[in-house]
């Protein structure tokens, strides 16, 4: 696995290391704030970078902490394991993409890796190994590309696009050729921070049939051809905007 790390990242570990098991989890450390705000401000500029970090430090946390009952209530009901992973299974890097990932892929040879969260994975890494790359991605691609795919498509009203993607890793963000794709149901009891949640569960089980894909030679992609768009965090007028008016939580 190449992965950040979080609780996400544990869950799938702990669920598709019970049935297949994984040699490594490759860890990247965080981006630190001020390179993500330069980053950041460098493409879409200085008030809308405002907006997303008063919404991803103030709005997104007090939302996981209203929150916490109901994030709890899907670990439950679905058996997430939320433990840690082993440090003996665990390197890491400063970055996934660094020349010490690429040294330990090769040592590795692994057939698989699974992408968890990481920043975008580079042609180096790409280039250095013959293994499947594949990611557990928030939301239906090519329409919804990016970040909180799932969150987009109820602000859109496309209900049948509200779900999780297990696609090829390519050069492109979130472009690789489809592997499965699956809608998830949404409650009244959920919010921003918890339809993640419901598309990690869902994505776990799409992920165990692209493994099983693998270990029996029937892997097979295809091509989604609706429109493409990449979408990005709200800024947190956007979020009571639609949360007011939409009702979208």
């Amino acid at each position: 696995m190449l992965a950040k790390n979080s609780m996400s990242s544990r869950i799938m570990y702990n669920a598709i290391n019970d049935e297949f098991g994984v040699q490594q989890v490759i860890f990247e450390s965080n981006v630190s704030r001020l390179t993500f705000l330069k980053r950041r401000i460098k493409r879409i500029g200085l008030i809308k970078t405002f907006g997303q970090v008063i919404f991803q430090f103030i709005l997104s946390p007090f939302l996981q902490r209203i929150s916490i009952t109901r994030a709890n209530q899907i670990i439950r009901e679905n058996n997430l394991d939320v433990s840690d992973i082993p440090c003996n299974k665990v390197f890491k890097v400063n970055s996934i993409n660094e020349k010490k990932s690429i040294e330990r892929i090769r040592k590795m040879k692994p057939d698989v890796i699974i992408v968890n969260g990481t920043r975008i994975i580079s042609s180096k890494i790409l280039k250095s190994t013959e293994a499947i790359i594949v990611n557990t991605h928030a939301g239906i691609t090519p329409k919804y590309r990016g970040v909180h795919g799932g969150y987009w498509a109820l602000v859109n009203k496309d209900l049948e696009n509200c779900g999780v993607t297990v696609h090829l890793i390519d050069e492109g963000i979130d472009t690789g050729g489809i592997l499965y794709q699956e809608k998830i149901i949404i409650t009244d009891k959920d919010n921003f921070t918890t339809y993640p949640l419901l598309q990690l569960n869902k994505g776990i089980h799409l992920m165990k049939k692209t493994l099983l894909n693998v270990k029996e030679g029937k892997l097979m992609h295809k091509v989604n051809i609706s429109e493409s768009k990449l979408w990005y965090h709200p800024t947190a007028w956007e979020y009571l905007y639609y949360r007011l008016i939409l009702r979208v939580k």
